[in-house]
């Protein structure tokens, strides 16, 4: 695997999703948009313009990609919870990374949209129960169908993922 473009691995879980494994995710999904604006802390916008690995997308592009996924994932939650096993709309992120917004908009746009976007999905997700958690989309890409204690799981990953490319370019590069 490589370690530049996962630097935490890929996402796994297997089993039974149990509550406290959820109040942990819950918890990281909460936290992200703090760590993620510690993580690009004092960075130049040169720095932030740098991609964190060869062919891989800039700094600037990770933050941004991290706010139009997350809307996204907020999205599908509201949908499996008011909906019969929607078929969710997926995304060319690789396209929408390319888009000026994300390439040159300032990062604190993101931030604080995540930081919104955050408070939001965990008040969501809080109140969530067994039965709400177990309803499902369908992600027309893969044909999986996804519970949404899974999602939870998943999204807490995507974040901390994210996090480590800026992470680990810093101290790849010596920015302090």
């Amino acid at each position: 695997m490589d370690e530049q473009r996962y630097p935490i691995g890929e996402f796994e879980h297997d089993g039974e999703i149990t509550e406290q494994q959820l109040q942990v995710w819950i918890y990281r999904i909460e936290s992200a948009p703090v760590r993620l604006r510690a993580a690009v802390a004092g960075l130049s916008d040169k720095q932030l313009d740098t991609p964190y690995r060869e062919g891989g997308w800039t700094l600037r592009q990770v933050v941004h990609h991290v706010a139009d996924s997350h809307i996204n994932s907020y999205t599908r939650f509201k949908l499996a919870l008011t909906e019969e096993q929607p078929v969710i709309k997926p995304y060319y992120e690789d396209r929408w990374a390319e888009l000026s917004d994300s390439r040159n908009a300032p990062l604190e746009l993101s931030l604080a949209l995540l930081d919104a976007l955050h408070e939001r999905w965990v008040i969501l997700l809080r109140s969530l129960h067994r039965e709400q958690l177990s309803r499902t989309f369908i992600h027309p890409e893969s044909g999986s169908t996804i519970p949404l204690d899974r999602n939870i799981g998943i999204y807490a990953w995507h974040g901390d993922h994210h996090i480590a490319h800026v992470t680990s370019l810093r101290s790849r590069m010596g920015w302090q």
